[in-house]
């Protein structure tokens, strides 16, 4: 059987012409890049560290600080808030004292087993926030927590500081 020249440059057979293996043509990219997904994912974030304590909505009021540790969030949850001046907001809306119950009790669709939150601010008279948390006691709410912020002084674990001792 004779070959002509074209079938035997066409076998592989010739020396003049190769082919040049992996110079003209590239495989396919089996593997995924990583880096953009891993730049996106740190700039998400560092916005989400920047933006999460914007998120807590509510009135503006200095709690005060105690040693117990921190709750954990759940879902909108009725939060009643007090003011220095002894203004009465639920959620971020002014109430009067007298419409309180109502209002938590339709927000709350009758199920009255929803925890409330009552955040007053350290400053305030301590009649108002009693007349609030007894108010909500006799409306038929069983779990009212009090909101305080972390770091506060010592319930008396630790040794007492030395007293100075005036100069004569």
């Amino acid at each position: 059987m004779a070959l002509s020249a074209n079938d035997a440059f066409a076998a592989g057979g010739g020396s003049r012409r190769r082919r040049r293996y992996g110079r003209g043509r590239r495989g396919a990219l089996s593997e995924i890049n990583v880096t953009p997904l891993v730049d996106v994912m740190l700039v998400l974030l560092i916005i989400f560290m920047i933006s999460a304590p914007l998120l807590t909505v509510g009135v503006p009021v200095e709690l005060p600080k105690t040693e117990a540790g921190a709750m954990e969030d759940q879902s909108e949850p009725l939060t009643v808030s007090i003011r220095t001046d002894g203004s009465i907001f639920v959620q971020d809306k002014a109430v009067a004292f007298a419409d309180l119950s109502p209002r938590l009790l339709a927000m709350a669709d009758q199920r009255t087993e929803k925890p409330i939150y009552v955040r007053a601010d350290g400053r305030a008279a301590y009649s108002v926030v009693a007349q609030v948390m007894a108010s909500l006691s006799v409306s038929g709410f069983k779990s009212i927590n009090l909101i305080t912020d972390t770091g506060g002084p010592s319930s008396g674990k630790s040794e007492p500081k030395p007293r100075e001792q005036p100069a004569p």
